[in-house]
């Protein structure tokens, strides 16, 4: 006796800015098909059941793990990954203060924590540091230590353009 062929999910969604469409299992994870379908392998695999942050995504503006969203559960929606984060040809000011500040060392945790960063900045363009370690508490790093990773928000922070100021008064 055979068993019938598992269905597939035909998905579209928006992916760094760009359309995409693609088949996936029913329970495939968006962790796996963003690594095993799409290409995207800058998003980490750690721990697999949404305790490290390593596979932070950002889902409708939210941060997610992706190792707990079912890859169908994305059709319609917008993601970002650590690919979307930089502008074409330079780097996003968190990651030029990643570097600056040696916020990194085997690279398992870094795009986790860059996109729950990227998504606190949108958020909260005036972070505080406790803020910046209550947001970045899902996500852990067994090899660089917290301290460095939080001044490196705190510095792209602080080089992050200021909005004007309204002016009040008359046209």
């Amino acid at each position: 006796m055979t068993q019938a062929p598992i269905a597939k999910a035909h998905v579209r969604c928006e992916l760094n800015g760009q359309p995409v469409e693609f088949l996936a299992d029913q329970h495939m994870s968006l962790l796996e098909a963003l690594r095993e379908v799409l290409d995207m392998t800058g998003t980490k695999e750690g721990c697999n059941d949404g305790n490290c942050g390593a596979c932070t995504v950002t889902m409708d503006g939210r941060i997610v793990d992706s190792c707990l969203v079912l890859a169908p559960e994305a059709d319609g929606r917008r993601l970002e990954t650590i690919e979307g984060v930089a502008p074409p040809g330079g780097l996003h000011p968190l990651q030029q203060a990643f570097l600056e500040e040696a916020a990194l060392q085997c690279g398992i945790c870094t795009p986790g924590f860059l996109v729950a960063a990227k998504a606190l900045l949108e958020r909260e363009p005036a972070a505080d540091e406790h803020r910046i370690r209550h947001w970045l508490a899902g996500n852990l790093c067994r090899c660089t230590g917290y301290d460095k990773i939080v001044r490196a928000v705190l510095r792209a922070e602080a080089e992050q353009p200021k909005p004007r100021a309204r002016r009040s008064g008359t046209a």
